[in-house]
């Protein structure tokens, strides 16, 4: 029997219950699971990966990649190079009031829509052995006997290792009563994003985040000269807006001028928003009853650092490194998941504490203006809390 042939009889036996056991299963098919099962399919494991959405569909995200993970994305088999996506090089921050800074991304970054992404790796990691199981939502997870058997409507599977890539909130965090789950709702954990995709006139290399009350909004170009207006706001300023979207926009995103420009000068391309709800960027926890935890799964950097998808890329690799090393039995389970835990927070503790603190001064109208005029005249200081946020080629 040859390779494929038995990989396919063991994927038949576990998606129906039976004896097969995969070396990996990922719940969650953003780009840290989408690029870990690829990682994982190509050293020769079993691997398979639930999403409970079909590819492509659209995700509330900035779309703007740091350069950091163009190498990276690469080796995965996206071919960056011939895809004439605009390279973003400038940063415009702007006050609730339209007081401006401008500076220099000293590593920059790259526009791209997860519509087209996501769909693109989902191809890569099918090509690559994954099994990829769309229209599915895991709603267990149990670890036994130094197994995990994951559970759905659909079925059940059994695997070695279970890697949670369900993204800023699941319903598994839910049901695990993961502590960011069960704090109080503070200015870090109470947070809802809306998500265009806009035609507009606005410089290809510049990236702009546009603060108001509470809030702040980001806009950069992706593919096909389109751009994401993507932003954040808290819960509490949609109820005083009647819970109405469009009602927000217009009372409370519209009293920056050069936010009124944007909405009023584009042509929204959606129907409706994307949109997303109780967003939080409290502390995660690495592993959770043993379940490897990457991306937004396992912190999330606030949207204004700009490099929440670098982070979930480069988080897969550093899980897949202690991944691999426990199923070629070098290391067991509780190193793989202590040294996985010990590198992340290595990587990207110093960023999201880094993150945290800057977040403080945006959404503010008095503390957003205090920032902008203390920067403005200091470019040095801004590149180097730029750079505090966001790492190097991995």
């Amino acid at each position: 029997m040859n390779k494929e042939a038995a990989r396919f009889m063991n994927v038949q036996k576990s998606s129906s219950g039976g004896l097969g056991v995969y070396d990996l299963a990922i719940v969650g098919g953003g780009l840290a699971g989408l690029a870990l099962a690829i990682q994982s399919a190509r050293a020769g494991y079993q691997t398979v990966l639930f999403e409970k959405e079909k590819y492509p569909f659209h995700k509330v995200c900035g779309e703007y990649v740091s350069l950091e993970s163009w190498d990276f994305l690469e080796e995965l088999g996206v071919p960056l190079s011939q895809m004439n996506l605009p390279i973003i090089k400038r940063l415009l921050v702007t006050a609730a009031n339209g007081k401006q800074l401008e500076q220099d991304l000293p590593l920059g970054g790259f526009g791209i829509s997860r519509y087209k992404l996501d769909a693109m790796l989902a191809g890569i990691a099918r090509q690559s052995g994954v099994e990829v199981i769309e229209g599915t939502k895991v709603d267990d997870v149990k670890f036994e006997k130094d197994l995990f058997s994951m559970h759905s409507a659909a079925g059940s599977w059994r695997s070695r290792i279970v890697a949670g890539t369900f993204g800023k909130r699941s319903n598994l965090d839910v049901k695990w009563k993961r502590r960011f789950i069960l704090q109080k709702q503070n200015k870090l954990n109470n947070y809802i994003a809306v998500k265009y995709h806009v035609k507009t006139n606005w410089p290809c290399d510049l990236i702009a985040l546009h603060n108001f009350k509470d809030g702040y909004c980001g806009i950069s170009q992706i593919e096909e000269e389109k751009y994401c207006l993507c932003y954040l706001s808290t819960a509490k300023n949609l109820e005083r807006s009647g819970n109405s979207i469009p009602q927000m926009e217009k009372q409370i995103l519209h009293q920056n001028p050069h936010l009124k420009k944007i909405f009023l000068e584009s042509e929204m391309l959606y129907a409706s928003p994307v949109t997303i709800s109780q967003i939080s960027f409290s502390r995660k926890t690495q592993v959770e009853g043993h379940v490897i935890m990457v991306g937004d799964a396992a912190g999330m950097i606030t949207p204004l650092c700009g490099n929440g998808m670098s982070m979930a890329l480069h988080g897969s690799k550093i899980a897949f490194e202690q991944i691999r090393l426990f199923l070629q039995n070098k290391i067991p389970r509780w190193q793989m998941e202590q040294d996985y835990a010990r590198n992340w927070q290595k990587q990207f503790g110093k960023r999201l504490w880094t993150g945290r603190w800057i977040q403080k001064f945006f959404g503010s109208v008095a503390m957003s203006d205090m920032l902008i005029s203390i920067l403005k005249p200091m470019p040095h200081v801004t590149t180097r809390l730029i750079n505090a946020t966001h790492g190097q080629p991995f």
